[in-house]
Order: C-alpha cells, then structure tokens, then sequence
C-alpha cells in the first residue's frame, strides 16, 4: 500500500514528467511571414510553402539505404549524405535539405526510407528581384529578417508559430494522432510607399547612367513633396535578393542612406534662403564676383569658372558662383546658414527607422574661421545621404515647411509640419532654381518637356584617406517639379564618372530628366502646355458666356 501511494502521489508528477519525454513529442506549424507590399498593393515579398527534409540518424539503416537515388532526389553527393545521416548517430534531428518545393520533398518522401522525414516551412521570395533588393532587403533561411526593412520590421512582420502534440512509442512510431496545441498566427503585412512603376523607371535609367560613365556607382531618390513619402529609393551596385550565392557584401548597401558625400553646390540654395531669412539680402541683391576668385585666409583660394562680374541672386545660382555664394556667407557668418542647415535635418537621420542609416556630419565650431564659413556656403566639409538632400529641398517645394520623411505609406498621418523657411523665401528661392535648367545655366539637361523644373547641379572631389583625390568626382543633381507648384523632388548621385564628362549638369542632371518626366505622366501630373490651353478655353467660354 505504501508503494501504491508512494508511485501515484508522491512521485506522481515526476514519472508522467519522465513518461512524457519518452513519448510525448511537439510538431512546430511554421507560421506565414506578412506581406510587403508596394502603395499600389503590388507584393514585394511573399512567403510561399516549401518542404525541408531531415533526418534521425538513430533511426538510419545504412544498409538499406537506396543511396544513388536519394542523392539524386536531393541534388545532393551521396559522400555529403553518408556525413550527415552517419556522423551524427548521437543526435536525432539532422537537416539534410532545406526548401525544396513541395513536389520534390514529396518525391524524397516516397522513397520511404527510415529515419526520413520533412518540416512544412516557408521560404521568403522577392517578385521585384533587385529593383527594390536595397529597401526590402531579405530574411536568412529561418525566416528572420537580415537586411532592409525585413530586419527593421521583423517583429512586425513575423507570425507566431503554432504546434502540435503527438504520443510516439520508443521507437518513434505513432501510437496516437495529433492534437492541436496552438494555432500558427501568420504576420502583420506592411505597405510601403514606393511606387513600383517609378522605382523601375528609377532603377532603369540609373543602372544606364552608371554604366554609360563607368561609375563606381549611384543613388537615387524621388520623394512625394506634399506627404513626405519615399516613391522610389533606387542603388548601384544591386543585388539579387532570390539568389545570393555569389554576392558582393559592398553591392548590399542602401547607398541612398548608408553613404554620404559632400554636397557641394546643390546647398547654395540653402545657403541663400539663410540669406534672405537674415534679412540682409533678397532676389534684388547683387555682387561683384571679379575677377572670378576670391582669397579667403592665407591657405583658400575660391574660383569660378570664369569672371561672371557683378551678379544678382538668380544668376548666382544658374552660373553655380562659388565667389558670389563665400562673399555672402562670410557677411552673415555661417551661424545663420548652419542653423538652417540642422533644421532642414542636415547631419541628423531622417528618422525613417531603416538600420544603418547614416547621419551624416554637420561640423558645430564655437568660433567659425573665414575658410570653414566659405567652404560651409558651397557644400564642402559637410556630409549629407541622398535622401537628406532630397528631405531638405523638399522644404523649399513645400514652402518652407518640414514634414519626417517616412518610407511607409500614410506614415506621416500623425507628423505635425513645422516651418522652418518662411513661404515667400521658399518661394523666391524656388523660382531663381529654374534659371539653372534655363538657357545659360548649368542644368540646362535636366530641362523636362511639358513641365517646368527648378533644381541645382553640384560636382565635388571625392574624400579618400589621403585627402581630395584630384581625378575622382562626386556629380549630383537635386530639383524639383513642377517648379510652380512640385509635386516630387528627385535627387540622383553618380559616384566616380570615369567615361566622358564629369559635371552633375552632364552626368547626373539627364537621369533627373529621364525619371521625373516619366514619374510625373504616370502620377497624372498635366503638363504646363496643356493647362495654359485649358485655362484660355476657359476664358473664352466665360467670354462666349
């Protein structure tokens, strides 16, 4: 009696615990990763089911193992199948194979082979191939987020995996069906903002460019001026999501995030709207800029191009004055122009939540040096990411007011705008940009027919560890469209052009023009010619009227 009680209450948890895991055993049901969608609604990646074949090598009669036909189901040696299923007989789960699709784990399976079995999984796949690699990124072989907003929404993304309950004998077999413990909860989708239609039109006329120069690279960015939002965010190098083999780590980069350059001339806008919010200086003005250069410190000689004599604001910048643009910042100092740059988000990240995203570098002095004042006004010794400059000159289209750049479509519901540029300078600044693309100005290749366009060219010497490398260029183009009222603004950087011409007016300036034309057709935008002939029709109806 004593015996009966001791083995049916005292010890009673501790042998069902110790009978359980003899043959008790759980099943994991793989749960459906979400969906990553483009704003249209068009998948960017999807999981689709496959089958995982694994083995328990305890179970394994080598003797009897079909081995040239199992290696052929597997596409796998049968010297690396005898490693696996023979040199681990200690342990009891061992994978052979992974993702196979379900036909072909169903084939391995008929073989009814000992010790053989397959998982339910799903494995992640990327219809738009390399196009949007850079932004989605893509989750390892478990289906965990590695790169792109795979890794950054990865809690967001992954479902919760359910299980099953099973009774096996000792020998493994079934001795009773199972019993659903807990249901697989699949994912949450997430809906990005980009455009697929203007991401391809994007990535296609970049890979052109870099290629036609033979570029080291480039990036690209087309923004939704009124909400904020990321339409297209295309690199060079890319890479191919679905098979990554043989991939090159640099080709993973999200250069339009991770990789900063030195501006250049694509802030003198900037720098003028600073100008003009001091008060100091307005569209009127104008500076004697002869004989084309001008000393700054005993060390800083800044030049133009050419002797442009005395200049007003707006051909400051269709002729890109580098004189004109020091002699002002070194009148109004460079706090004023700093403090706009760090509220136009300048050296600080976007916020967008995408990992590894640099914040680029806006040096703060206590006391400002004539060089570092002249140098700040025309883009050198700071550093800025493509989707930066984007950010800041949508601030100028949107009449001064700042809104999060967000790579989420309706991301920016909850955002409050702030005004950081009064309307009427945004406005005065926008409207001498489209002297740049203008007969006579530096952009005159980003000109895009039916549309008025106001932008800024910018070419720089690229930073090495030596110093500025004489022969390497940094070449950008940023604007905006329509220039009256914009829609988008696009900035596109060409790294290292080393075949035909180097300037952002020659390399990166007809990219712009090329994506923005389309961008603006398939977004339904209606040409100037063809307003200004409505608005008559209109006129002469109230006339006829």
């Amino acid at each position: 009696m004593w015996r009966i009680v001791d083995l049916q209450v005292v010890d009673r948890q501790f042998l069902q615990d110790e009978g359980d895991k003899r043959t008790v055993r759980y099943s994991r049901i793989a749960a459906t990763r979400g969906i990553i969608f483009d704003r249209n609604g068009r998948a960017l990646a999807v999981s689709t089911p496959v089958v995982s074949i694994w083995v328990n090598p305890q179970e394994v009669k080598a003797d009897d193992l079909p081995w040239a036909e199992l290696s052929k189901k597997l596409n796998l040696s049968e010297r690396y199948l005898k490693a696996r299923m023979l040199g681990n007989e200690s342990r009891e789960f061992v994978y052979l194979k992974r993702h196979l699709t379900p036909d072909q784990g169903k084939a391995v399976l008929d073989l009814d082979i000992d010790g053989i079995y397959s998982i339910d999984e799903y494995r992640r796949y990327y219809p738009s191939g390399e196009v949007a690699a850079h932004l989605v990124g893509f989750t390892d072989v478990d289906g965990n987020g590695q790169e792109g907003l795979e890794l950054s929404y990865n809690d967001w993304l992954e479902g919760r995996p359910g299980k099953y309950r099973m009774l096996k004998d000792r020998r493994g077999r079934l001795v009773k069906s199972a019993e659903l413990v807990a249901s697989a909860d699949p994912g949450k989708d997430l809906m990005l903002s980009i455009d697929m239609r203007v991401q391809y039109l994007a990535y296609r006329e970049l890979k052109a460019a870099v290629s036609q120069h033979n570029a080291d690279g480039g990036s690209m960015v087309v923004m939704d001026v009124e909400s904020g939002e990321v339409l297209a965010m295309v690199n060079q190098p890319a890479y191919n999501p679905n098979n990554r083999k043989r991939i090159n780590v640099a080709s993973l980069r999200n250069r339009a995030m991770t990789d900063v350059f030195e501006p250049g001339s694509t802030v003198k806008p900037l720098t003028l709207a600073a100008a003009f919010e001091t008060g100091r200086y307005g569209t009127g003005s104008k500076i004697d800029t002869t004989p084309g250069l001008f000393r700054v410190g005993p060390h800083l000689q800044v030049k133009d191009h050419r002797n442009y004599g005395v200049v007003d604001m707006t051909t400051l910048l269709a002729k890109s004055s580098n004189v004109a643009t020091s002699k002002i910042a070194l009148d109004i100092g460079a706090e004023p122009i700093w403090d706009l740059f760090y509220q136009l988000g300048l050296g600080q990240a976007s916020g967008s939540g995408f990992p590894g995203e640099s914040s680029g570098s806006l040096p703060s002095r206590g006391r400002w040096r004539p060089t570092e004042t002249a140098t700040l006004s025309y883009g050198y010794g700071i550093s800025v990411t493509a989707l930066q400059l984007a950010s800041a000159y949508s601030v100028l289209a949107r009449d001064g007011v700042k809104k999060p750049v967000t790579l989420l479509r309706d991301g920016n519901r909850e955002a409050r705008p702030e005004q950081v540029i009064s309307p009427r300078v945004a406005r005065d600044v926008r409207r001498m940009l489209s002297a740049v693309v203008e007969a006579g100005g530096t952009g005159t290749q980003a000109a895009v027919e039916g549309y008025s366009v106001s932008g800024k060219t910018g070419t720089v010497h690229k930073v090495s560890s030596a110093g500025y490398e004489e022969d390497q260029y940094m070449s950008t183009f940023a604007g905006m469209a329509p220039a009256d009222q914009p829609r988008i603004v696009t900035v596109v950087m060409i790294d290292n052009p080393k075949s035909g011409d180097y300037y952002g007016g020659a390399v990166a300036a007809p990219v712009f023009s090329s994506v923005v034309a389309g961008t603006l057709h398939l977004l339904g935008e209606t040409p100037a010619d063809v307003k200004t002939i409505t608005a008559k029709q209109r006129q002469g109806s109230v006339k006829r009227t």
